[in-house]
C-alpha cells in the first residue's frame, strides 16, 4: 500500500471563483483516493432524497434566499460521516464563513478528527476576471472549455459532441466582480482563521497548471503538522 493511500488526509481548499479549485480537487480525488464534498453536491444529493435536511434547504433555495448555517452545517455532519470519508476528503467551497469553519471544527472534534490542510490558491485579480469570462461549457453534455487556455478545437464547437458552447450568465464580468465581491467579504476572513492555527499553506496559481500542481503535491506529499 502506498503512502497516499495509508495515510488520510483532511484538505480544505480556499480560493476566489476561477482560481482551479475544481481543477485541483479532481486530481487530489483520484491519487489520494479521497472524495471531493462540496457545499453544492451536498445540497444538491439532500434535495434530491427528500431528506428532511434537504426539504428546508429546498424551501430556502425556492424563495431565492441563502441556505443558513446551521441546515449547511447539519448536511456537511452527515456527509462527513459516512464510509467513503474514512480515508479523508477534499472540502470545496466549504466552509465559506468564521460561523461554518467553527461548526466544521465541532462536528470534526465529534468524529474524533482533524484537518491536515487549509490550501489557499491565490492569483491577481484581473486574472481570475479574465479567466472567468473567457470560460465556455456545453449546454449538452457539460465539458468545459476556456478561449484563453483551454479552447475547443473548432471555434463555438464542443470537441465531444458537436453542440454550441456558451457563456454561463455567472461568468459575465458583471457577475463576476459581485462574486468576487462576496467572497472577500465572507469566506477570505478565513484565511486568518487558518493561519492562526497553524494549518494554512499558501499556493500561486499564476504559473500555471503543472506548477501549482507541484507545489500542492508538494504540501500533501510532507508530514502533517
Amino acid at each position: 500500500m502506498s503512502e497516499s493511500e495509508a495515510k488520510a488526509l483532511r484538505i480544505i481548499l480556499l480560493g476566489p471563483p476561477g482560481c482551479g479549485k475544481g481543477t485541483h480537487s479532481a486530481w487530489i480525488s483520484e491519487d489520494y483516493g479521497i472524495p471531493q464534498i462540496s457545499t453544492g453536491d451536498i445540497l444538491r444529493e439532500a434535495v434530491a432524497e427528500g431528506s428532511d435536511l434537504g426539504k428546508d434547504a429546498q424551501r430556502y433555495m425556492d424563495a431565492g434566499k441563502l441556505v443558513p448555517d446551521e441546515i449547511i452545517l447539519g448536511l456537511a455532519r452527515e456527509r462527513l460521516a459516512q464510509p467513503d470519508v474514512a480515508r479523508g476528503f477534499i472540502l470545496d467551497g466549504f466552509p465559506r464563513t468564521i460561523p461554518q469553519a467553527d461548526g466544521l471544527a465541532e462536528i470534526l472534534e465529534k468524529l474524533e478528527q482533524r484537518l491536515d490542510h487549509v490550501i489557499e490558491i491565490t492569483l491577481d485579480r484581473e486574472e481570475l476576471i479574465r479567466r472567468i469570462t473567457s470560460r465556455r461549457v456545453c449546454p449538452n453534455c457539460k465539458a468545459v472549455y476556456n478561449l484563453s487556455f483551454k479552447p475547443p478545437e473548432r471555434e463555438g464547437i464542443c470537441d465531444r459532441c458537436g453542440a454550441r458552447i456558451v457563456q454561463r450568465e455567472d461568468d459575465t464580468r458583471e457577475t463576476v466582480l459581485q462574486r468576487l465581491e462576496v467572497y472577500e467579504r465572507q469566506t477570505a476572513p478565513l484565511i486568518d482563521y487558518y493561519r492562526e492555527r497553524g494549518l494554512l499553506r499558501v499556493v500561486r496559481a499564476d504559473e500555471g497548471y503543472d506548477a501549482t500542481r507541484a507545489q500542492i503535491e508538494g504540501y500533501l506529499g510532507g508530514k502533517t503538522e
